[in-house]
């Protein structure tokens, strides 16, 4: 018999299966599937959180050229302080 045998089954074990409790991919029944957010497919674990390296490109893109924003406070300008 092994340390791991010994163990029960709701106690974490140390080694490849903890870490994938822990923060890894999902795995399992309880697995849900992520669409990609440029065309909505489901992901692939090459490309996540993409379906492909098209959305990801089209992402960078649309990143890039302004397309998305990060709201934040409007920039005055100096003039208009004085």
């Amino acid at each position: 018999m092994n340390d791991n045998s010994l163990k029960q089954d709701n106690q974490p074990q140390a080694g490849g299966a903890a870490g994938k409790r822990a923060g890894g991919p999902a795995t399992g029944k309880a697995a849900r599937v992520v669409a990609c957010p440029v065309c909505g497919k489901p992901t692939s674990a090459a490309h996540d959180p993409f379906c492909s390296a098209r959305c990801a490109d089209v992402d960078l893109n649309r990143w890039l050229t302004g397309s998305y924003a990060i709201p934040g406070r409007p920039v005055m300008d100096d003039e208009a302080e004085d």
